[in-house]
């Protein structure tokens, strides 16, 4: 008798590879137990495929009124005959030989056969994968992951870790998280009655990185393309749907690449992740377009077969202003824009994805290339329907005296800059790179509108749980 897992028993008969009567092993959790005076179903999951088995089991079993106790939750080893069942709504089911209990679930198990909300699973963020929901969200997470990676390593890029802890600030907001060592009781003081921050681990002020843009480029001016992908965190008090205080973050880096060329790569990468994971996860998209979000499908097809749009930013402050639309947030030169004239930028007047450009410099980060204007940098950020910005990108500045005078406007500190700054005295050419926030892209992908549920353990003002 071979062991199998559901993913391989519905792929076996998608290839009519396995026949009927097939003796099959099975090992997993029982969502549901359903029992009757002479048999019962349950309904089996084992976490390697969306859909779940039904098991047949009859009271010809010798431990058949043991198995019609059997709760919820708990984990259990199967073995049965596979039985066709081609006109009813599942296509087969399991008539069990054996039911063998592993690890048995309490009566208080949360995770019942009924619908929960999602703030009730958020509760419960250490079981709520055992959903149907959360098992489709988190295979969506995993599968995009994959997608990215191979993404870049097809075009040929390097993939980079870049630290988590780090000395610099690299948007310059200073919204970062302290690490620190010392012990915060009994802080050693300068003689100015500072933190002495010497006395500290690194010998100096440290904090959990906001990006791994700056170390990226310098990996960047050595192998040209470049990218990194992991964890990156913003001390910043926002308790809204979009905002988590950990996330993870896609940036490449890209040398003898502008803007035009950067904004190509992010046009393909999202078409090349939404074109696979159709064809790998048709399952659960369909589960997001029936239960979470109507319509998600033909969004996201809408994006595959759309040339992207692409207006200056002044462009689309003119459009909203010429709209017969009434925002709440009235749209003005030189300002940042609002979701509201996002949406409607991409659902009503373009009807699909768009690329805004040349944004006012005193909106944007310090190391984005100044235009001609003076008072433009050359960036882009992508915004797409049902979503908004989705990806937010810049040509780096590339000329070393217009870079320090930018760090000078903003008042920022050069300490712990200076080999960034060097990157442009040592071989430095024309280079861009963007930033696509990954929980951001899921919930894009699935429909899921709040960051908690797409993130396995959210951290967020107040709360750090697990």
């Amino acid at each position: 008798m071979k062991n199998f897992t559901v993913k391989q028993i519905y792929q076996a008969l998608r290839d009519n590879s396995l026949q009927e009567n097939t003796l099959v092993k099975i090992e997993g959790w029982v969502r549901n137990n359903r029992d009757q005076k002479e048999f019962g179903f349950i309904d089996f999951h084992d976490g390697t495929f969306f859909k779940s088995i039904q098991i047949v089991y009859e009271n010809s079993l010798d431990n058949f009124k043991n198995i019609q106790k059997i709760r919820v939750g708990s984990s259990v080893t199967i073995t049965g005959k596979l039985i066709l069942t081609p006109t009813a709504k599942q296509p087969f089911e399991i008539n069990a030989l054996t039911v063998t209990l592993n690890g048995d679930s309490s009566d208080d198990y949360p995770i019942q056969p009924k619908r929960h909300s999602r703030e009730f699973l958020r509760e419960q963020a250490y079981l709520r994968t055992r959903t149907n929901l959360f098992q489709a969200v988190f295979r969506v997470r995993s599968v995009s992951a994959f997608l990215i990676h191979e993404f870049f390593q097809n075009e040929g890029f390097v993939y980079v870790n870049t630290p988590i802890i780090t000395s610099n600030d690299g948007e310059g907001a200073g919204q970062m998280f302290n690490v620190t060592t010392l012990d915060l009781n009994n802080l050693p003081k300068t003689e100015t009655n500072e933190v002495d921050y010497k006395q500290d681990f690194f010998g100096k002020k440290v904090s959990l990185t906001v990006t791994g843009q700056l170390e990226a480029e310098s990996y960047a001016l050595s192998f040209k393309n470049v990218y990194t992908f992991g964890p990156t965190f913003r001390a910043e008090n926002s308790n809204t749907v979009k905002h988590a205080a950990e996330f993870w973050m896609i940036e490449p880096e890209m040398s003898f690449c502008d803007m035009d060329k950067s904004m190509e790569i992010q046009e393909k990468l999202v078409k090349y992740i939404i074109s696979n994971l159709l064809k790998k996860l048709p399952d659960e998209l369909e589960f997001f377009n029936q239960f979470v979000e109507p319509g998600l499908l033909a969004r996201l097809n809408n994006v595959l077969n759309s040339d992207f749009a692409k207006i200056t930013h002044e462009e689309a402050i003119s459009i909203l202003l010429n709209s017969k639309n009434k925002f709440e947030n009235r749209p003005e030169y030189g300002k940042d824009i609002f979701s509201e004239h996002e949406k409607f930028l991409t659902e009503v007047h373009f009807k699909k994805p768009v690329f805004i450009t040349d944004w006012p410099k005193d909106i944007k980060a310090f190391y984005m290339r100044l235009n001609d204007d003076n008072k433009t940098v050359r960036a882009a950020d992508l915004l797409v329907p049902g979503s908004g910005e989705l990806i937010g990108g810049s040509q780096r500045e590339e000329r070393i005296d217009y870079l320090e005078k930018r760090i000078k406007e903003l008042q920022m500190k050069t300490e712990g800059l200076e080999w960034y700054i060097n990157l442009r005295k040592y071989g430095g050419c024309i280079h861009s790179g963007f930033g696509l926030g990954f929980e951001r892209l899921i919930m894009y992908l699935t429909g899921v509108d709040n960051i908690r549920d797409v993130i396995p353990f959210a951290r967020t003002p107040k709360n750090c749980e697990y």
